[in-house]
């Protein structure tokens, strides 16, 4: 029992300490580059992937959720997307675009498991180089810093385009959908899975919830999340989709996965000191926003939002 006593007090000062620095740092949006900025210093540091591993986004734990290892729970986050967009039925050798695709774990899934010949593109320089050491020069995969809202790509250039979690960081949600759609193949396969808003036309945010947003967009770099219905209605105000956008919530398949992150510290104390001082610094500024991100996204203030399209 005293263990336990002297556990929570050691918590609730690493989460007093990381909120006094959380506050006094901020990473507020200015434009893609800030983007770019911060992603690289993540990259660099290596924190983020001894914690999250190769996959920067969510893991998947199922309905009802289940306990899993975090990073397997990722992973499978990429094995059920691909379910859920039917790309397992697609041909070998079809090629994909990974729009905003981290150290490249998605895309060597991708083409490892499922024969995708995949381009991955990031707007930090510093991924696309970490990307690269990390990938078998085997795979049908190649990775290139790109801006999403502007892609380099000439029109129909894929057969699938794949987005995970990229979304909160477009400052223009609308030519975000165009541009997706607009390097898609006729009959080509488009598949989201992102961060959304509450659908405030419907529920307006109350003066807490609102400030809770400001500081889930500060603090990692974001200029708004859509949301799930908001985002669907530009994909097809684009006039480029067939039919209607489908859409599921995978909020609760999803939630464990912010207190996991924080309990990845726990569990791998190696790093508090493995990456010294100014490394144990920018770890514990992180609880606060995962915190807030378990407490938005368990009420439902923010969603986990999965959007399939098939272009005309």
């Amino acid at each position: 029992m005293d263990l336990l006593y002297v556990t929570i007090g050691i918590l609730l000062l690493l989460l007093g300490i990381s909120s006094t620095i959380y506050f006094l740092s901020a990473r507020p949006y200015q434009s893609s580059e800030s983007v770019a900025y911060s992603y690289d210093q993540w990259t660099e540091d290596g924190i983020l992937e001894f914690y999250w591993g190769e996959h920067i986004h969510l893991g998947y734990y199922g309905s009802p959720p289940e306990r899993k290892d975090f990073l397997k729970a990722k992973s499978d986050f990429v094995h059920e997307m691909v379910c859920w967009g039917k790309l397992n039925k697609l041909p070998t050798g079809s090629d994909l675009l990974d729009v905003g695709c981290g150290i490249g774990g998605s895309s060597r899934i991708l083409s490892k498991d499922y024969g995708f010949n995949v381009t991955g593109i990031t707007i930090s320089p510093k991924q696309v180089k970490r990307a690269q050491e990390l990938t078998p020069l085997a795979l049908n995969t190649k990775f290139m810093v790109d801006d999403a809202m502007n892609l380099s790509f000439p029109d129909a250039s894929f057969d699938v385009v794949w987005c995970i979690e990229a979304g909160p960081h477009m400052s223009n949600k609308k030519k975000f959908a165009q541009e997706l759609l607009r390097v898609l193949k006729p009959n080509g396969i488009l598949v989201v899975a992102d961060w959304n808003q509450r659908d405030d036309r419907q529920q307006p945010l109350n003066s807490l919830e609102s400030a809770i947003m400001k500081q889930l967009l500060d603090q990692w770099s974001h200029p708004a999340f859509a949301s799930i219905e908001g985002f669907a209605e530009l994909l097809e105000m684009t006039g480029s989709v067939q039919g209607k956008v489908i859409t599921e919530d995978w909020t609760e398949q999803t939630l464990p996965s912010w207190l996991d992150s924080i309990w990845q510290g726990i569990k791998r104390p190696k790093g508090l000191w493995y990456f010294g001082i100014t490394g144990f610094i920018k770890s514990l500024r992180e609880i606060p926003t995962l915190f807030l991100m378990r407490i938005a996204f368990g009420t439902g203030l923010c969603k986990f939002g999965m959007f399939y399209a098939i272009k005309k």
